[in-house]
């Protein structure tokens, strides 16, 4: 009796820590809130004598979280919303041409977007560091940036910068694309 009693027992006291193991936490999936979400651009001319703001808004998106901690998500962005209100009021400037074929060809590609593929969070700092994939114009290249989540407000907030030349994003004229900076500078605010 004693040679039975001691493989149940152990089967039983090894059951719990072998579920504990195999169970996994499902991602939690937290919508966009497109009206309050925001990006604000910033481009350069070359030795920064001058620079060129705007917005652009998302269309759609969402955030995982895992276990209180962001681990994924997508955005796509509507480059039809692309903005430079400083040139706007005048009916001319930098919206046009960004929205032409040789910037980011809005007609062709109206939307870019950007994957998360892993996130780090950093304890000390309190922020994520967070790889991506943005697509462009039809081309995806890897990226990583840093965002600080406030659960409390439900917000992501991040700054980061992106050379434009690996995405295809050059003026058609060789010396005007040489006078402005090849770093499009990105402020965003993602609200959930």
């Amino acid at each position: 009796m004693k040679s039975l009693l001691y493989p149940i027992l152990i089967a039983l006291f090894l059951t719990p820590l072998t579920y504990a193991q195999t169970e996994t936490t499902t991602p939690k999936q937290h919508p966009l809130q497109v009206a309050s979400s925001i990006i604000h651009w910033k481009g350069h001319y070359m030795f920064q004598v001058s620079e060129h703001t705007g917005t652009v808004l998302f269309k759609e998106g969402y955030l995982l979280t895992t276990n209180g901690h962001v681990s994924g998500g997508s955005f796509v962005i509507d480059m039809t919303t692309i903005t430079n209100p400083e040139h706007e009021e005048r009916g001319h400037g930098p919206v046009t041409h960004l929205k032409d074929p040789d910037f980011f060809y809005v007609s062709k590609y109206p939307e870019a977007k950007l994957t998360i593929t892993q996130v780090e969070f950093l304890e000390e700092e309190n922020i994520h560091r967070i790889y991506a994939n943005l697509t462009i114009k039809n081309v995806t290249k890897p990226m990583k940036f840093y965002a600080k989540v406030d659960g409390t407000t439900k917000q992501m907030t991040t700054r980061f910068k992106i050379d434009r030349t690996r995405w295809g994003i050059t003026y058609n004229n060789k010396l005007k694309d040489e006078a402005i900076s090849d770093a499009i500078e990105f402020d965003v605010t993602l609200q959930f």
